[in-house]
């Protein structure tokens, strides 16, 4: 069933509900009303008849039971019957409808009115006490006109509410379709939103409701899935072009080998593709490493590592592999008693941004140097990475941290640009943030930003 459905019989049901105990709570009302009503019309009549026949004033018992006969009484189907104090029938309409014991008798004297049905008959009984008589009064009566006045009342409430019903089944089917015409709307839209029409985007009619701040994030996600699939789609084409060039230079000299004898050009062959093969490795390497970190990070486990001896590992590493490297390190923040070089994060990747920053900077750096400083701020860390080699330009700047994209400073020099692109995702992944100023008297500075 669709949501308008359920909204409809929903709202149907809930209405009609209060509807039918309003009309069930009318109708008890006025059914009370009315037996309250003919109960004090009988009980006037059982006093009425008992002031008549034994008060001070009287008619004979003849000319009573006359009128009754003739039917010249108020109620349909009266019936009087009078007790004395000795439980002795004194009077009695004719009629004989009542059933009557010295139990009823009794009550009636102790209550002095008591009130019942019986065999479909309203009956009320009185005690009437004066100077000469204790009389039980046992008055009788159908009311036929107030039964009949709330069965058509019955009926009218009975077919209102079953009109009023349609109503708001009408109504709530209607108010359903017009509340529920935006998010019909999106649906729509969303319908033809494909991997191709990703720049399509859902109409926010009222970003007050909750359909419309539906919308407004829809399109967020939109936003990000469209930047997703550019990257993607840009990273699988220069991946590609990236691993066709040395795999052609890798061809293209092993069939020019092919075709020389001369072992020692086989051998100057071989040792080119090596290094080939070698940068294609290490290219393998930075995009399953991308790949890694642009997984969501809870599959990433996080520890408390400490910072600076990771700094150490990864610089004398670094320097067994390019001894001609200098990395040198500011200690002013240094001291015995401080320990907030603890941060929370993956060693393994914090030690790739580590070596990729520290390459980069000894590799940018015309004498291969870097300088290293850490600073303690509060609640974070921050490492600057300092070279003096050509600057980033202004408009190279943005797009620094772009998968590919080089500047025009890495011209002469072996790359791919994936390490600075892996670096700051390993820092966006653990909380932190990489900025990088250049220009070219200070030269080009790198900033990793880490909380504790």
């Amino acid at each position: 069933m669709t949501i308008r459905g359920r909204l409809t019989l929903l709202f149907t049901a809930v209405v009609s509900a209060l509807l039918l105990v309003f009309c069930v709570v009318i109708y008890l009302l006025s059914e009370r009303h009315r037996s309250n009503e003919f109960y004090e019309r009988l009980k006037a009549e059982a006093t009425t008849s008992a002031q008549l026949l034994f008060g001070t004033e009287t008619v004979s018992l003849e000319l009573f039971k006359l009128l009754d006969k003739n039917h010249l009484t108020v109620l349909t189907e009266e019936e009087i019957i009078i007790y004395n104090d000795q439980d002795s029938l004194v009077y009695e309409s004719g009629t004989d409808y009542l059933q009557v014991t010295k139990a009823l008798l009794q009550q009636v004297r102790e209550e002095k009115e008591v009130r019942w049905v019986q065999k479909g008959r309203e009956v009320v009984g009185v005690l009437f006490v004066d100077e000469h008589n204790h009389l039980v009064v046992l008055a009788s009566g159908v009311d036929i006109y107030g039964f009949r006045k709330n069965r058509n009342l019955l009926l009218v409430l009975a077919v209102g509410w079953l009109l009023a019903s349609f109503v708001v089944f009408f109504v709530g089917w209607v108010y359903a379709y017009r509340a529920l015409l935006p998010l019909k709307k999106l649906i729509g839209r969303v319908d033809q939103i494909s991997t191709n029409r990703l720049d399509l985007r859902v109409d926010v009619a009222n970003k007050q409701d909750e359909i419309g701040q539906l919308a407004v994030r829809f399109n967020r996600m939109l936003d990000r899935l469209e930047e997703g699939f550019k990257l993607q789609r840009a990273f699988v084409s220069n991946a590609s072009h990236e691993l066709r060039t040395p795999l052609t230079a890798i061809t293209g000299q092993i069939e020019v080998a092919l075709m020389d004898e001369d072992p020692k050009e086989w051998q100057e062959t071989l040792m080119s593709v090596l290094e080939d093969v070698r940068q294609l490795n290490q290219l393998s390497n930075g995009l399953l490493a991308l790949a890694k970190v642009s997984m969501d990070e809870s599959v990433v486990k996080f520890e408390k590592v400490p910072i600076d001896e990771i700094f150490w590992q990864v610089r004398s590493e670094l320097l067994k592999v390019y001894p001609h490297y200098t990395v040198k390190v500011d200690l002013s923040e240094f001291s015995e008693t401080n320990s907030h070089f603890v941060v929370e994060g993956n060693e393994a990747l914090l030690k790739i941004a580590l070596v990729n920053l520290v390459e980069n900077g000894c590799k940018f750096s015309p004498n291969h140097s870097v300088t290293v400083r850490f600073q303690v701020l509060r609640n974070t860390i921050e490492l600057h990475f300092h070279n003096i080699g050509p600057p980033i330009t202004q408009t190279e700047l943005p797009t620094i941290f772009k998968p590919f994209r080089r500047g025009i400073n890495s011209r002469n020099i072996n790359g791919h640009g994936i390490g600075l692109p892996l670096t700051e995702r390993i820092v966006l992944l653990h909380h932190g943030h990489l900025q990088v100023y250049s220009t070219l008297e200070a030269g080009t500075t790198f900033i990793m930003t880490l909380p504790f």
